[in-house]
């Protein structure tokens, strides 16, 4: 932890000259609900499982059907205590409802669509029924069921209960009332396993993109067949193939365009095709070899192919049968209309006339989203504590002079210079996909809240400097081989140093790098900065003259050996032309992490019980005396004396900052002078620009 601030000390003066993005005004203000989000990880702050709130549904089957089972709890249930401040069910629910009810909605009426339509048809799909689909999509893949699931949480955000009732569940009684037109024909059966057991032809490909350009390339194919693969590496506009000198996979019957498949299965061994048009591309085919069908007859694969024919026929009727079933269904929206909700209070929505309940689409908002929704809450109620503590309040005219600063530092200004708040509103809804009601009450309350509670920070003439110098000082262009060890290094270094040549260092990346990019780009790297956010590094490379190595440089576990190839040229700019923006951005970034800090502070000394996670925090230091004094000096040493004397391990040093926070900091300025609209509504163009823009090297924090 101790590291982390010291890092993040560092960096509010290093990074201070660059300038956020366009799109990164959302993701600034946002540094608070992440540090909120991130706590666990960062704060290393004592925690215990609190006690479930009465009533909490009890868990079921493991892959249970869909069901409209809400949890028996008393209506004012607690789902957390903020500093004895209740935050009960109904106000979760509320929350989650607003937030993701429209979906979840949608997927429960879906659902119940399919339900009816397998109770008219007397289909039921047991937990059982899901849980074998499941094993065999993991078997299908072959990976464990577990580490199937835990795949499709990771990679898809999704829960494995919502795996189960949302995809698989209506997949299988989909299938099911699919069934009767799933059976394949004796004809799609023998098409199947020619498909995957009969001759194939063995081939390289040229694609053009039009018929000339596809038949000058077929002259040059049949005058030099031996040179087809250079010929499709130089030409052909498929990458793929192109990259490896023509080569495709063996080509099979029914796999794709008849025509296509009748001129590639007409050539023999050394012939190149005529150009055959498939779709908009025009392809040339040689075949270089016929490959026999396998040794198997059709009665040894067919139980195998039947039941994989009829999953992909299962696939598109199940398509077919659904969107058949929503035309035949009378769904009526009741949630999102005032007048029919005040008609049937309770009810969600009316399927075939069947109703959903408020509080079944509630419930499984609260399962699916209530501890993302829980921890905003939270965050939401600390925040307003200490504006309570502090006798200030945020007004309307407070959020409406934030959200013109934002539409102004982002550009979007009317002909008049006036922010264009309107368009401004646009792109958070639109690009950003921000509902307007959250980013109000999400971003710019809190901002707002946070600005007032810091207050002014101070700008010094060292900072300016240092901004200054980071955007538009010279940057030194080098070569870095990046090793693992130290012995490695010194012989890596013994054999740069016989030819120091950026060539010979290119080969040395090449061969030895252990990081990635430095070995593809031959140790070429962007541009090195001064006050770049990698000070170990910088005062390094900054000690070279051009065309010297350097001695062997140690940066955290990596050891490094480095080539100056030379400097840029700072452009032709003058700290008075640019000296008020350089403050402003700084300001801006400063203040930032002054508000990260301090919400930081609120939430160590914060006793937070959250009965939805089952876990309790109590206060780490006491409350007095406020975040405003030194409170980068009390969260950089305390959390550290505090692992000490509980006997634990300080928190692992590769912990990330919040994702807003580090980008904004570590981010390049856009441009060195005020943005100038390049019309209403539109981003400002960039001013006079520094010499490089490329970002800070990765190379301050070990390369994995």
């Amino acid at each position: 932890m101790r590291r982390i601030w010291q890092q993040l000390g560092e960096r509010i003066t290093v990074g201070l000259g660059q300038r956020p993005g366009p799109v990164r005004e959302i993701g600034g203000a946002m540094l608070v609900i992440a540090v909120c989000l991130l706590w666990r990880g960062l704060s290393g702050s004592p925690q215990a499982d609190a006690k479930p709130p009465l009533g909490a549904a009890t868990a079921t089957g493991k892959n249970a059907a869909p069901k409209n089972a809400v949890a028996s709890s008393p209506a004012d249930q607690i789902m957390a205590m903020v500093n004895g401040s209740e935050i009960t069910q109904p106000q979760l629910a509320a929350e989650c409802l607003s937030r993701h009810g429209n979906a979840v909605l949608e997927a429960t009426v879906n659902r119940e669509i399919i339900q009816q339509a397998c109770g008219q048809q007397g289909i039921v799909i047991t937990p059982q029924d899901v849980d074998a689909e499941i094993d065999a999509m993991a078997k299908r893949f072959s990976v464990p069921r577990d580490k199937w699931i835990s795949l499709i949480e990771q990679e898809r955000g999704i829960s494995p209960r919502q795996y189960s009732e949302d995809i698989v569940w209506p997949m299988l009684a989909l299938r099911r009332l699919a069934h009767a037109g799933i059976e394949p024909t004796p004809e799609e059966l023998k098409q199947a396993f020619e498909s995957q057991y009969g001759e194939a032809i063995k081939a390289r490909i040229i694609v053009a993109r039009s018929q000339k350009e596809a038949e000058k390339l077929r002259v040059q194919a049949l005058t030099a067949p031996d040179d087809f693969g250079g010929l499709a590496r130089q030409h052909s506009v498929d990458v793929g193939s192109a990259s490896a000198n023509g080569w495709v996979q063996p080509i099979r019957r029914h796999s794709g365009d008849e025509g296509f498949e009748r001129a590639v299965f007409s050539l023999r061994p050394g012939d190149i095709s005529t150009v055959v048009q498939v779709a908009d591309q025009f392809i040339i085919v040689k075949c270089e070899d016929r490959l026999p069908p396998a040794d198997t007859t059709l009665e040894d694969v067919r139980p195998r192919l039947l039941e994989e024919l009829r999953e992909r026929k299962s696939r598109s009727a199940s398509g077919e049968i659904f969107r058949g079933l929503q035309d035949a269904s009378t769904v009526e929206n009741v949630m999102n209309d005032t007048a029919k909700s005040a008609a049937s209070p309770g009810v969600a929505a009316r399927v075939n006339g069947k109703p959903i309940e408020i509080k079944t689409v509630q419930a499984i908002c609260i399962e699916r989203h209530g501890r993302d929704v829980l921890e905003i809450l939270i965050t939401r109620r600390l925040i307003e504590q200490a504006l309570a503590r502090e006798k200030r309040t945020v007004t309307q005219a407070d959020i409406d002079a934030e959200i013109a600063r934002a539409a102004e530092s982002m550009g979007f200004r009317k002909p008049d210079g006036s922010a264009d708040v309107a368009a401004w509103f646009d792109r958070v809804t639109r690009d950003e996909k921000v509902p307007l009601r959250h980013y109000v009450e999400d971003i710019v309350q809190p901002t707002v809240a946070l600005k007032q509670l810091v207050g002014k920070v101070p700008v010094t003439q060292d900072d300016l400097d240092k901004a200054f110098e980071a955007t538009f000082g010279p940057r030194a262009k080098c070569r870095i081989v990046v090793l693992d060890s130290q012995r490695r290094a010194q012989e890596v270094w013994q054999r740069a140093r016989q030819d120091a040549k950026p060539e010979r260092i290119g080969d040395l990346a090449e061969e030895y790098s252990v990081e990635p990019t430095s070995s593809t780009l031959r140790g070429e790297v962007p541009p090195i900065q001064k006050y770049g956010g990698q000070p170990a590094l910088e005062r390094q490379v900054f000690a070279l003259k051009p065309g010297e190595l350097s001695g062997i440089v140690q940066i955290a576990d990596r050891f490094m050996v480095i080539l100056c190839e030379g400097y840029t040229e700072a452009p032709p700019v003058k700290f008075a032309e640019v000296r008020d923006e350089l403050y402003d951005d700084i300001h801006e970034k400063k203040q930032r992490i002054e508000m990260s800090r301090h919400f930081s502070h609120l939430r160590e000394v914060a006793t937070i019980d959250n009965f939805l996670a089952g876990t309790s925090q109590s206060p780490t230091q006491p409350a007095s005396g406020g975040p405003g004094q030194q409170p980068a000096a009390r969260m950089a040493q305390q959390p550290a004396a505090r692992m000490a004397q509980q006997g634990g391990d300080m928190p692992a040093t590769n912990i990330q900052l919040p994702q807003s926070l580090e980008a904004d900091v570590n981010q390049p300025r856009a441009g060195s002078r005020k943005a100038i609209p390049s019309g209403p509504g539109q981003p400002a163009s960039s001013g006079v620009r520094p010499a490089s823009l490329d970002a800070p090297v990765p190379l301050d924090a070990p390369v994995r």
